[in-house]
């Protein structure tokens, strides 16, 4: 017997801080994917982001929010498990630059999955130019004088150079 499919939705979870082109190399990934994608920016009590939460979703509106009608972006504060049953998304994607990202996304998965066995984990790699990107490079880069231009949208170049504006 054949299920009928269910539009699914997906969760691109991160800090975002700030997004970079290998994000939204993967976002755009995930839109041609999924039904609908949901770009959750995370705080994260870990991390001192440089930017604020609602600084990081404006960015990713002004860099990504038009670009595709099935894409919504949010930010969020709690499990990313209690996160994604709330906006019943099935669907966890997470990003891979190396094999030294695996066993971190392996843990997490497994975590994952056992909070909430119903949402799957799929992961997806860069572009091979975006592979050894990460926003916490870029910001290092930046904030060194280090032209990042290749690596940021012109926004966030910006706000790297001059802040934002709250």
């Amino acid at each position: 017997m054949t299920r009928a499919k269910v539009p699914t939705t997906a969760i691109y979870a991160g800090t975002f801080d700030p997004i970079t082109n290998g994000h939204t190399d993967l976002l755009r990934r995930a839109c041609d994917l999924f039904d609908h994608v949901i770009l959750a920016v995370a705080t994260n009590s870990k991390k001192s982001p440089l930017f604020s939460q609602e600084q990081r979703i404006r960015l990713a509106e002004e860099v990504y929010g038009d670009k595709a009608d099935n894409l919504s972006i949010k930010g969020f504060n709690t499990l990313l498990t209690d996160f994604a049953h709330k906006e019943g998304a099935t669907v966890l994607i997470r990003g891979l630059r190396a094999v030294s990202d695996f066993e971190y996304e392996f843990q997490l998965a497994s975590m994952n999955r056992n909070l909430r066995p119903e949402i799957e984990s799929v992961y997806l790699m860069p572009e091979e130019k975006y592979a050894f990107i990460s926003s916490s490079l870029v910001k290092e880069v930046a904030s060194l004088g280090g032209d990042v231009s290749r690596f940021v949208h012109p926004a966030v170049l910006d706000a790297l150079h001059n802040g934002m504006d709250d």
